[in-house]
């Protein structure tokens, strides 16, 4: 894919965010300039507390954007109304620390959530992709498993089959890997990265994990509210 020729999923241009009126605002996100190509694998990383989180939820249309301008998948986030938000959002895949998993659906009728956003898809289909991205995450012998009965990596892999389920066009992960022992981690950033080549899809991830940095095509640092690329090609050390 020539990444030089097609439009950006995201494209960032003076965006800035702040917490608080008055004398209580707090500047977390300052003049924000980032573009996404289709395809392509983005790494966020920095400090905690930092304004990464906050991104993410700007980008994926869950925050008003106050100040700067900010498209994703072509529509323009400022002063978007509640149904352009909808529309974009249904595009994109989430994956927060948070899970936000129906407590009282299986494993597999959570990822059949993702895959019920697909139009023109049977019931059948959806369920067969639910039980094949489980699959793919490593969980295809706990299909019937409640969340309560599900570790707290099992319940994020269900979250990532959920997002992959949906075939996003732009996937949004913040720590992915947090809850993962290395081999599950480096399994799922690997799908994710495969996602992105076969289907086109772009994916912008905040990491704090070390062992996933060559997953990347550009690695972005972020510290105190300002994003600085990194070159992945510098030597170590």
């Amino acid at each position: 894919m020539d990444l030089k020729n097609t439009a950006p999923l995201i494209n960032a241009d003076g965006l800035c965010h702040s917490y608080g009126k008055g004398a209580m605002s707090r500047l977390v996100l300052e003049n924000i300039q980032l573009r996404l190509n289709p395809g392509e694998v983005v790494l966020l990383t920095g400090p905690s507390g930092c304004g990464k989180t906050t991104l993410l939820t700007l980008i994926g249309a869950l925050r008003s954007v106050q100040q700067g301008n900010l498209e994703v998948l072509g529509v323009s986030l400022k002063g978007a109304n509640r149904e352009q938000c909808r529309g974009v959002r249904s595009n994109i895949g989430m994956i927060f620390q948070g899970h936000n998993l129906l407590r009282c659906l299986t494993a597999e009728q959570n990822v059949q959530m993702g895959a019920d956003l697909l139009s023109g898809t049977s019931y059948g289909a959806r369920r067969a992709m639910a039980r094949e991205w489980l699959r793919a995450v490593g969980l295809g012998d706990q299909l019937n498993k409640l969340p309560h009965d599900l570790s707290g990596g099992q319940k994020q892999r269900v979250a990532i089959a959920r997002a992959l389920a949906a075939k996003p066009k732009l996937l949004l992960a913040d720590e992915p890997t947090a809850a993962l022992d290395g081999r599950t981690g480096r399994e799922v950033v690997e799908l994710l990265q495969s996602l992105a080549k076969d289907q086109g899809c772009g994916v912008l991830m905040v990491t704090h994990d070390p062992r996933i940095l060559d997953i990347a095509d550009r690695l972005i640092q972020m510290e105190d509210g300002q994003l600085q690329e990194v070159n992945l090609s510098a030597p170590s050390g």
